[in-house]
């Protein structure tokens, strides 16, 4: 799978657990990512993403990859190209999802406060 020249590594045997919640996942996704410095110099990384039954439900990319994963056990070859188009929609979800900086710095405060 590629997105615009990327390489994306999906790992179907055993997936690293969901780094929101601690759950079992189905896959993950292992894909570049770059941000830019204040600088404005690019730095090249990676980022990963676990499809969570539970933190990605009702987003329907995941919500269909999930009905998929339930209905198919194991992947047959019959089912490679219903698969990459599925998954192909989960990763460009996975990809756009960026943290949420209000959050944090919420999150930030009320721990230095002592409140979480």
């Amino acid at each position: 799978m590629s997105e615009e020249g990327d390489e994306i590594v999906l790992q179907l045997a055993d997936p690293p657990n969901c780094p929101r919640c601690g759950g079992p996942g189905p896959v993950s996704a292992r894909f570049p990512h770059s941000w830019t410095k204040a600088s404005g110099e690019q730095v090249p990384g990676i980022r990963e993403a676990t499809l969570c039954p539970v933190c990605d439900r009702d987003e329907p990319a995941a919500d269909k990859l999930l009905a998929f994963f339930a209905v198919h056990k194991t992947l047959k070859p019959s089912e490679l190209e219903t698969f990459h188009s599925l998954s192909a929609a989960w990763v460009a979800v996975a990809r756009a999802r960026h943290v949420d900086q209000q959050q944090l710095a919420d999150e930030y405060e009320r721990s230095r406060n002592g409140e979480l």
